[in-house]
């Protein structure tokens, strides 16, 4: 298992900065912000000589793009706002493989105007089911021709808020190119922190085979998607590590929701329960 960390979370005056503030932490893999790079707007297509520079310096630190950070909501209710997501989905795609990485991490969002994040009564409904497919028909074939995952985060405020409804949408789209993000903290509906080794194991057999990046935080209270540190909170992380492990592949973990202050000891936590899950995996 590799551990790695937004990039977002560590602000310079420079990429280098960046990345170097990242590696003193001995943390190799990234899901990458353009805005790391100074770009805050997703352009139609990066500048080939911004691509290189990406690349190069990650590449002069051994350190690698696990996920390229595409987080839009796809159902907003307002047809140009989705439209402007998809926009910029087809751009980062078209981005990926020039700056060394070709997953997307990105989530299916929410019916709320005012946030992806936010939980909306609609979320469920047919309509909601049947925008999210309308944009990754827009958005997939884009994936298709350059060779990228798009992978989504099964999120309890979004459209796909459990794991069967994330396993039904890949089902249906029936694409290679629509993978996942798992992030264990953010599965848990209301009261259900008490099913956790149940809810945990459901969603690695139904989801695991297409986990492209798993994320690292940590539930803050029950039934609420986490906004802690890993390792700061009621999730089971040695059952979740001890999954990931178990995987016949090898998945970053991507730290975020913490402090710099925080990341040594995220980082410890997490390696520390993938020592204990080797020998599962050597038996």
């Amino acid at each position: 298992m590799q551990i790695g960390i937004m990039s977002a979370h560590f602000w310079r005056d420079s990429l280098p900065e960046v990345l170097d503030a990242i590696l003193g932490h001995d943390i190799r893999q990234l899901q990458f912000h353009l805005a790391s790079a100074g770009i805050m707007d997703v352009p139609d297509e990066l500048d080939s000589s911004m691509c290189e520079t990406i690349k190069t310096e990650i590449a002069r630190r051994d350190m690698r793009i696990a996920a390229l950070n595409g987080e839009v909501n796809m159902v907003h209710p307002e047809a140009e706002q989705r439209n402007e997501a998809i926009r910029q989905l087809k751009a980062l795609i078209r981005t990926a493989h020039p700056i060394g990485t070709g997953v997307i991490a990105t989530c299916t969002g929410s019916r709320s105007a005012e946030s992806m994040w936010r939980n909306h009564p609609d979320n469920q409904t047919a309509e909601a089911w049947a925008v999210l497919h309308q944009t990754l028909d827009e958005v997939l074939p884009v994936a298709e021709e350059h060779d990228v995952i798009l992978a989504f985060e099964p999120e309890v405020n979004n459209v796909t808020n459990t794991a069967a409804r994330a396993k039904r949408l890949i089902d249906e789209v029936g694409s290679r190119h629509l993978g996942v993000v798992m992030d264990a903290a953010n599965i848990f509906n209301d009261g259900e922190l008490p099913r956790m080794a149940e809810i945990l194991d459901e969603a690695f057999e139904l989801l695991g085979p297409h986990i492209a990046i798993a994320h690292g935080k940590d539930l803050d209270h029950d039934g609420a998607a986490g906004h802690l540190a890993a390792g700061t909170g009621k999730l089971d992380y040695e059952r979740y590590v001890r999954l990931l492990c178990d995987l016949p592949f090898d998945v970053p973990v991507i730290l975020h929701a913490l402090s710099e202050e925080q990341v040594d000891d995220a980082v410890a936590m997490i390696r520390g329960h993938a020592e204990m899950a080797k020998p599962d995996e050597e038996e």
